[in-house]
């Protein structure tokens, strides 16, 4: 039983730490979101990665990379109404 307590408590400061870790009300909409940010992030922050990405759309690195921050914005569309 105290190795389950440990776990949950581990597991709550994981997700207090690192918001993309997802929790138990975390929507299909912010997971993907919290996805395709991490995804941006990645590419923006390995240059070779990024060059190779520009070289294969044919566009300057510093216009992918801006194009890429952009998406960060609202990477899966707007969010889904909320019914009440």
């Amino acid at each position: 039983m105290a190795d389950k307590l440990r776990t949950q408590q581990q597991l709550e400061q994981l997700q207090s730490r690192y918001v993309g870790t997802g929790h138990a009300d975390t929507t299909k909409f912010e997971w993907t979101s919290n996805i395709h940010r991490d995804s941006y992030a990645s590419y923006i922050g390995h240059p070779p990665l990024l060059e190779y990405m520009s070289i294969g759309m044919g566009e300057p690195k510093e216009r992918v990379r801006a194009m890429m921050i952009e998406k960060m914005i609202q990477p899966v569309g707007k969010p889904p109404e909320v019914q009440d």
